[in-house]
């Protein structure tokens, strides 16, 4: 994990309103990590995502690696924004048609990743006879089916109840684990971003800037009990301390 995938190096973020979202920032992602971006709203997470992706262009300062081929790069918006007219089959196989790949290697692509998410019996049903958990999944299908080096999640499960989010987070370790990608996951929850996480950043409030970083090792099991664990609490702890000085934090 020590080759960076991508590193942010001196970026700042000026929109054409003149809002300043990110103050000169530095952040390198390591190849296999899975990196969570936490901190209040307006900070500037999801502007780094964006950076990332190719979607914006920094004011000032370099994104380096930030050069994506097709099918590289992977992105789960917080609302699955899936096809209402189309079945799950057709919203996950989207990008293999958009990159032109033969139609019978993008049904065993979409069968593989729908199996993974565990959708595949659901392969013919539309968005509106799933539930929320469900369109998640699938739109996560969607971003997984390229075989991305990196996935981008901004805030995926904040509308999912807890006991589904529960159930998102551990399928995403699972995920994380059977297809080795890199991941840089955005949430407001201080308890997601410890149970996911190999590594939690901390961002101040606007303009977005690293405030902390906290280093996630293996002392408590990426379990359900797991999140019960002295370790896990005292890890969370540390996180929600370094939050609440950030969220206080004078430019």
């Amino acid at each position: 994990m020590s080759e960076a995938l991508v590193a942010l190096s001196g970026v700042s973020k000026t929109y054409p309103s003149g809002t300043l979202a990110l103050d000169p920032l530095d952040l390198a992602v390591r190849e296999g990590e899975l990196l969570t971006l936490l901190g209040p709203s307006g900070c500037g997470k999801s502007t780094v995502l964006r950076l990332i992706a190719g979607l914006e262009r920094p004011s000032s300062g370099e994104v380096e690696g930030a050069v994506w081929r097709p099918g590289e790069i992977g992105f789960v918006f917080q609302e699955a924004t899936l096809m209402p007219w189309a079945d799950v089959a057709a919203n996950v196989s989207l990008p293999l048609r958009l990159q032109k790949v033969p139609a019978r290697e993008a049904r065993q692509r979409c069968d593989e990743v729908l199996a993974l998410v565990g959708l595949a019996p659901f392969a013919k049903a539309f968005p509106s006879e799933l539930s929320g958990g469900m369109r998640m999944r699938v739109s996560i299908a969607r971003a997984l089916v390229s075989r991305p080096r990196l996935l981008l999640m901004d805030e995926p499960f904040a509308a999912i109840d807890e006991i589904g989010r529960f159930q998102l987070n551990d399928d995403l370790l699972r995920l994380k684990a059977e297809l080795a990608t890199t991941i840089i996951f955005v949430t407001h929850s201080v308890y997601e971003a410890v149970y996911l996480a190999t590594r939690v950043v901390v961002m101040a409030a606007r303009p977005g800037r690293i405030a902390a970083e906290v280093a996630v090792d293996q002392s408590f099991h990426r379990a359900p009990d797991g999140r019960t664990s002295a370790a896990y609490l005292d890890l969370c702890g540390r996180v929600s301390k370094a939050l609440a000085q950030a969220a206080k934090a004078v430019p």
